[in-house]
């Protein structure tokens, strides 16, 4: 078993609650969205831990309401386990899932997010959202480990290298009116993953590399 196996029946259970769920924004596992409601926060892992904790606890900066997921296991040390985590998470005020894989998947609430006083960062939880509704879909899976991640700013690079090798010309201002990316020119100018070069000043093409690495997309991801 994978954290990534934990992702399906957790996307699949908030989904059924009327929020948008996407994976790895802004290294959070998992953020679900309501409307113009608090964001969600899960984070997962394939037992409870100090680890797991300590990840609860700093992305209550981002949001009050935060869950910790773990499976389900047999046994009475993971039954006992399971309640401790219950009164650490209470005590913290997290909110803790268990989930349950076979024989079908099942997501079970031991305690919601209790209400504890959290100075959040603003600028932080302003990032998350940003981020959030920028990304389009959903192309990662919670808890993917040694993986690119496909945040907003590889798919504006997608986006714009495919452009350019479709026939648009490669100038910045252009390409904020046809595909409507502001920080085009940025992204041309810092060239972070090696697809672009200057043809002369305000055109840029598509290097050997972006064209290979493009044509070799593997489920719309890249390498960093």
């Amino acid at each position: 078993m994978d954290e990534i196996d934990l992702y399906k029946p957790i996307k699949t259970y908030f989904e059924r609650h009327g929020y948008v769920v996407k994976s790895e924004i802004k290294n959070c596992d998992v953020v679900a969205i309501k409307g113009d409601e608090t964001p969600i926060i899960i984070e997962m892992k394939l037992n409870f831990s100090l680890t797991l904790l300590m990840q609860g606890i700093d992305r209550q900066l981002i949001s009050e309401f935060v869950y910790l997921a773990f499976p389900v296991k047999k046994g009475k040390y993971h039954q006992k386990l399971v309640k401790d985590a219950i009164k650490i998470c209470r005590r913290l005020g997290l909110g803790l899932l268990t989930i349950r894989l076979t024989p079908t998947e099942f997501v079970r609430v031991h305690c919601e997010p209790g209400l504890v006083k959290v100075n959040k960062s603003k600028e932080r939880s302003k990032v998350l959202l940003d981020e959030f509704n920028k990304v389009l879909g959903d192309p990662n899976v919670g808890g993917q480990v040694g993986k690119s991640i496909m945040t907003a700013y590889r798919q504006d690079a997608i986006c714009i290298a495919k452009a350019i090798i479709s026939g648009e010309e490669g100038k910045p201002s252009v390409l904020v009116n046809s595909l409507g990316i502001l920080n085009s020119g940025s992204i041309l100018n810092k060239n972070y993953y090696g697809w672009f070069y200057k043809i002369k000043y305000g055109l840029y093409g598509v290097t050997t590399k972006g064209k290979y690495e493009l044509n070799n997309l593997n489920d719309n991801k890249l390498k960093d």
